[in-house]
């Protein structure tokens, strides 16, 4: 079940834990999207608190909900640019989408196959699909005080089993949310020390969260491939029948 947007909105804005979760999973999506210049750039879930970087550059950012989630006006101050939309039908025409990042959406759908297959409508030749979703090894998985403990949490091999199914290609796995997930004074003061050493560890060793990178696999066309006569080679002469 999809988590309520007041609560995910709380979370990452009204919550110290909410906003160093929130810079955990930016700092690592930037260091492999640093820019995201003349491109389309969409969330789904609750990935707003992750875009707020690409609004300067990029040509269009959207900040898709889930109608069980519910919506609110993003980002703050500025042109909504956030909807209320159908799961598995977005208001976008096929592969018209550079950049999409999921965030607590496909964790908590119950509808995650169709939910992938709009993922790979949506996203054009090129494009790439970053998913996050909570690590099924990790601590934040195991408190339900934080959105990382609700929903179907992952392990990289499913979750990368699960996009290879639905015509993605894993290309990078990246980890987040070292830190304990605790607002305790010390545990928050500790937070960035966690950060640091985690980012250097293996992927595998993933923390609360973990990212994967994918692309769209666009299959050839099956049947037979129609191939036109090729020309005759100038100055060869055909072959004449002659008579026994």
């Amino acid at each position: 079940m999809h988590l309520d947007v007041q609560d995910l909105r709380d979370f990452y804005y009204r919550s110290a834990l909410g906003r160093a979760a929130q810079a955990s999973l930016r700092g690592r999506m930037l260091e492999i999207w640093p820019e995201a210049k003349g491109q389309t750039v969409v969330g789904y879930g609750f990935a707003a608190p992750l875009l707020r970087p690409y609004l300067g550059d990029a040509r269009r950012v959207m900040a898709l909900m889930p109608g069980p989630q519910g919506v609110m006006p993003w980002p703050a101050g500025m042109t909504n640019v956030s909807a209320l939309i159908e799961e598995t039908l977005w208001p976008i025409e096929t592969g018209h989408v550079d950049k999409l990042v999921l965030l607590h959406g496909l964790e908590t759908s119950e509808r995650a196959f169709d939910l992938l297959e709009e993922c790979w409508r949506v996203l054009g030749p090129g494009g790439r699909a970053l998913f996050i979703v909570p690590n099924r090894a990790g601590l934040w998985a195991r408190r339900d005080r934080t959105p990382f403990g609700f929903g179907r949490p992952y392990s990289p091999g499913q979750l990368e089993t699960q996009l290879r199914k639905h015509q993605f290609l894993p290309e990078r796995h990246l980890g987040a949310l070292y830190q304990i997930p605790s607002s305790k004074r010390w545990w928050m003061k500790s937070g960035a020390a966690f950060e640091n050493i985690g980012r250097r560890m293996p992927t595998m060793m993933a923390g609360g969260a973990f990212m994967v990178e994918a692309t769209k696999l666009v299959y050839p066309p099956k049947g037979k491939v129609s191939r036109a006569p090729r020309a005759s080679a100038v100055g060869v002469l055909k072959p004449a029948a002659r008579g026994v």
